[in-house]
């Protein structure tokens, strides 16, 4: 986990600009988790209102860059219903700062029997229709460049909005609706539609699902069921080498196993 500096310990000048935009801050809580910033906050303000502020020191590159993803792409997001929306967005005292909507609830059970797959389905479901004519955003298959071979890697092009990293802490349940909503868009990319539904169903079998059950999940979507052997081989092959070259194939076996579920 990154660190994670309180209210009180930012720079003065700081708080002003945020309050300056939120009105004054009448409580602040932590957000423990993520990896990608060094300042998360949820924000109660004077109006009765909330915000997530979510901040990186402008002096850390990767984690400056990632924000800017998410500055990026959010007005897709948004306007998709799939993600909360940027109300301020800043730099002050070295900060880059974002504050989100907040969304009230909590992080999505993934485990059998639970109520929040559908509401997420139905979300992953929308996440590619996001039009991006004016988004610079890097293909899939460049991520696993040194592990695909040429017709791998156009296997796995694709123009649809992609999240690429929907662990259960990065999808909320409003509370009330009962709608789940998809955050950190740190590391979006272009690919087949299918990509985010996929690395979802792998997220069910860490959280206890059988293989089958997966599978039958994610077989409700209509990308899925549409896509290309060659791709899905290609998509499992590309994760697998990449994690065995980073942790090792005793390591990595566990995790390639569960994506090696996904060709049946």
């Amino acid at each position: 986990m990154a660190e994670r500096v309180r209210w009180a310990d930012l720079p003065a000048v700081l708080r002003r600009a945020v309050e300056a935009r939120t009105g004054r801050v009448v409580h602040t809580a932590e957000v423990a988790e993520g990896l990608n910033c060094s300042l998360a906050l949820t924000l109660d303000t004077q109006h009765g209102d909330s915000v997530f502020l979510k901040g990186v020191r402008a002096s850390a590159r990767a984690e400056a860059a990632g924000l800017r993803c998410e500055q990026q792409v959010n007005a897709v997001v948004a306007a998709l219903g799939v993600g909360p929306e940027i109300r301020h967005s800043f730099v002050s005292a070295g900060w880059h700062c974002l504050a989100f909507a907040y969304v009230r609830g909590g992080h999505a059970d993934l485990g059998p029997g639970s109520r929040h797959l559908a509401a997420v389905a139905d979300t992953l479901r929308r996440v590619p229709d996001g039009r991006l004519p004016r988004l610079a955003l890097p293909h899939f298959a460049e991520r696993f460049a040194a592990h695909l071979r040429p017709d791998e890697a156009r296997a796995l092009s694709g123009p649809h909005l992609l999240h690429t990293d929907t662990n259960p802490h990065n999808l909320l349940i409003e509370a009330g609706s009962g709608r789940a909503y998809v955050v950190d868009w740190a590391m979006p990319a272009r690919g087949p539609a299918w990509i985010d539904a996929a690395y979802t169903a792998v997220r069910l079998l860490e959280c206890g699902h059988p293989p089958r059950s997966a599978r039958q999940w994610l077989a409700g979507f209509d990308s899925w069921r549409a896509a290309e052997p060659a791709s899905v081989t290609a998509f499992v092959n590309a994760v697998c080498r990449q994690w065995v070259a980073t942790v090792g194939e005793r390591d990595a076996e566990p995790s390639n196993a569960r994506f090696r579920s996904l060709l049946g």
